[in-house]
């Protein structure tokens, strides 16, 4: 029986070879995950000569997150020497350059590519979805660092550090039998010592031959080397702090993605040996660990730090709590089916009342009829603890104010503002909800009108002691349904007073 071969003995393998059968592989598959394609408009932009700052603006403002972001950095504290608020992304280029806001981009697609790319890799591909979350990993330390730095080569930095793995991240998507076989060779986590005789080259060089082929900017090729903790005292280039952190980043993710005590002492001294070069203190680089690990914590979905066992318990226990509520909306729907032709609109609205506060879960629900006469919304009834008190305070005037609740019976669609805490949206919410609903986060409104007509409508809503909600297109449906049960209810009444009033 044949013994396994020593690293020594297994014959050296031509790395331009590999090369030329890892372009055949991104030709055949696509560039992984999509890189090219992601970067290429972004590389254009920031070439453009005359019209780069112009051809910038239009990349960022093809992408909302992005344009968000941007306008986010330009009005942090870091660049506030450039003096008033900065609304536009035109502005923002002038301020912070065709180069940061390309970075910025950069990196963004890049963690936007690596994190859809890891997702759909599947069980074949498993070491390539944690080399991917390790790299954006990376970007996260990087982010920090840079930022408890001041350094205004953040986005560079970050760009670096997600690109510092790249030669594993094409290895393991393009060639895991390769990988495999540096693992038989090697063992598990030691893969870069067999690079060399299984693919004729350094993890590095594979790195940076695919980050020419792409056509990246030197700067950034530069900034993916392997760089050792510089001296005490020691001269630092540009080019060097850049490859530095992202170095550092790179090699703090794969101690940190493990999330055990080995792994935690291990990047107190790698942020230590390498504080000094990149004048950061080791207090500071702990507290920017801290931060990077806790949203990697929320970011990411297969580190051992993210808690994937215990992310998707919850997420099935809130799958099924969803699903047990939209049944509980589908018999109340049922109910007011059978008493549509029946029952009048006070009941079908409390049957409709009822229904939504139990299928969604509401903090409280409260059903609002418009007086004619009066010309006033009045609250009628209503569900959820200490409500019925202020029962008699929630009214206003029908005569229409420019609030989220006159908007609502205008537009005849079900409304659902997520953050109702938002200063911005303050000035949506009237003075009535302020005193008697201010606790709620979220809340819906769903308008009854009849011909056209408002004649009231149910709200609900989820105080702080919910998760965050996000209502599905299945629950939109129900709640419209509803709707139009009740508006039948209402018009079957219209029609039976016109009748009553001819016979008069």
């Amino acid at each position: 029986m044949a013994s396994a071969q020593a690293p020594e003995q297994v014959p050296r393998v031509d790395g331009n070879k590999t090369l030329s059968q890892l372009w055949d592989r991104t030709r055949m598959q696509g560039d992984m995950p999509g890189f090219a394609k992601a970067i290429s408009s972004i590389l254009g932009a920031m070439r453009g000569e005359d019209e780069s700052d112009f051809n910038m603006t239009q990349t960022v403002l093809s992408d909302p997150v992005l344009t968000q972001k941007v306008l986010r950095l330009a009005n942090s504290g870091m660049y506030s020497a450039f003096g008033q608020h900065v609304n536009t992304v035109s502005k923002a280029v002038l301020v912070l350059g065709t180069e940061a806001i390309g970075h910025l981009a950069l990196g963004l697609k890049l963690i936007e590519e690596l994190s859809v790319a890891g997702a759909s890799a599947g069980a074949a591909s498993s070491s390539a979805h944690v080399e991917m979350e390790k790299a954006v990993l990376a970007g996260m330390v990087a982010q920090q660092v840079a930022t408890s730095a001041n350094s205004r080569h953040a986005e560079e930095a970050v760009v670096c550090s997600l690109l510092h793995t790249l030669g594993r991240m094409m290895i393991t998507f393009y060639m895991p039998e390769r990988w495999s076989r540096m693992q038989e060779v090697a063992g598990a986590g030691k893969e870069d010592e067999a690079a060399l005789q299984v693919l004729g080259l350094t993890m590095e060089e594979v790195g940076s031959a695919a980050a020419v082929h792409w056509g990246l900017p030197k700067n950034l090729i530069s900034g993916m080397r392997t760089v050792a903790p510089a001296e005490a005292g020691a001269e630092v280039s540009h080019a060097d702090w850049i490859a530095g952190l992202s170095t550092m980043s790179a090699r703090c993710a794969e101690s940190l993605w493990h999330d055990d005590e080995a792994g935690a002492q291990e990047v107190k001294r790698i942020t230590e040996s390498y504080s000094g070069m990149l004048g950061v203190s080791p207090e500071l680089m702990s507290e920017a660990i801290d931060k990077a690990r806790e949203v990697a914590a929320n970011d990411l979905s297969i580190a051992p730090l993210s808690k994937p066992a215990e992310r998707r318990a919850k997420a099935l226990a809130k799958t099924r709590q969803r699903a047990e509520g939209n049944k509980i909306l589908l018999s109340g729907l049922a109910d007011m089916r059978d008493l549509v032709d029946s029952a009048s609109p006070g009941q079908m609205v409390s049957i409709a009342l009822e229904t939504v506060f139990q299928g969604l879960d509401f903090s409280r629900a409260v059903a609002f009829v418009r007086n004619r006469r009066e010309g006033r919304y009045a609250a009628k009834m209503c569900f959820g603890e200490g409500l019925k008190e202020k029962l008699g305070d929630m009214a206003f005037d029908e005569a229409y104010e420019p609030n989220v609740f006159h908007a609502a019976l205008n537009s005849d669609r079900v409304i659902f503002i997520e953050n109702a805490r938002d200063p911005k949206f303050a000035a949506k919410l009237p003075a009535w909800w302020k005193a008697s609903l201010s606790e709620a986060r979220s809340f819906v409104i769903l308008p009854l009108l009849s011909n056209l007509q408002p004649a009231g409508f149910i709200y609900g809503d989820w105080d702080e002691s919910f998760p965050p909600i996000q209502l599905s297109q299945t629950e939109f449906g129900l709640l419209n349904d509803m709707r139009a049960l009740v508006v039948k209810a209402v018009e079957r009444r219209h029609q039976l007073e016109a009748v009553s009033n001819r016979v008069a």
